[in-house]
């Protein structure tokens, strides 16, 4: 199984589990995850989510061949890609989300944080969303969340240069809630999501409808924006010359785009 499940003492725990494949997402991937957060929802023995991935990584983000093959849906206005089941059901989740981090995350892997409510990494972990490198724009609202929370400035560095920074860094700007070594993180993670199941379920789901009431439905006008230019700039000659070039094996040549 790709993607493992595990509901204990009222968290349910989703976890990466493809480390041959540096735990990439394929969309049968998106779907088990989006299906786990929906049952989730409607699961009165569920009060709190952990996700997380491999003491060695976390994702290396999409699986580039596998999302090649689905990437027609993604310009389909009347289709709902698995990607986007998962992330609207992340976005939307009532319960409270903690990410347990370590490793790299990359691309989705880091978008997707923004989405969580708590975020605790490893000290080994390295954050990147290289959608620039790939001919590509930033996915799922996060060029509006990432400056909400880091600011403008910082956003832009990450977001324009697309580089990998580190949880140290990550830390700094205030976009995760604490930096641990790597044998103690998902032992605090699990420490801290029993915390919130000992608390009034019913007070955690209003203080996170109160803290997001601003946010939803900016996020999913941006979801869209984004994904509209995300699926235009997919099909153009600056990202297939990015992808041609990761599967060859080579660093891109974009000088001859204007």
């Amino acid at each position: 199984m790709d993607i493992l499940t595990h509901k204990e003492n009222g968290i349910l725990t989703i976890s990466f589990n493809r480390p041959e494949k540096k735990n990439a997402i394929t969309q049968a991937m998106y779907q088990a995850m989006a299906d786990a957060l929906r049952a989730a929802e409607n699961d009165t023995a569920v009060r709190a989510i952990l996700l997380t991935g491999k003491p060695e990584i976390f994702t290396a983000g999409n699986d580039l061949e596998d999302f090649m093959k689905n990437a027609g849906g993604l310009a389909n206005p009347d289709a709902v890609p698995p990607v986007y089941q998962f992330m609207r059901a992340l976005n939307e989740a009532e319960k409270p989300v903690i990410a347990a981090v370590s490793g790299a995350a990359v691309g989705i892997g880091t978008t997707l944080l923004m989405h969580c409510d708590l975020i605790y990494l490893a000290d080994n972990a390295r954050l990147s969303m290289p959608f620039t490198q790939l001919g590509l724009c930033p996915e799922f609202a996060s060029s509006m969340i990432f400056q909400q929370i880091v600011g403008y400035q910082r956003a832009a560095e990450k977001l324009m240069l697309g580089e990998a920074f580190s949880a140290q860094e990550a830390y700094d700007m205030g976009f995760v809630n604490k930096v641990l070594p790597l044998d103690e993180l998902l032992p605090y993670a699990q420490q801290v999501a029993t915390k919130l199941v000992t608390l009034p379920a019913a007070s955690i789901r209003v203080t996170k409808r109160l803290m997001k009431a601003n946010r939803p439905a900016a996020v999913s006008d941006k979801m869209l924006e984004e994904n509209q230019h995300f699926s235009v700039m997919l099909n153009a000659p600056e990202a297939k010359e990015a992808f041609m070039a990761f599967f060859q094996k080579r660093k891109p040549d974009f000088s001859q785009f204007h």
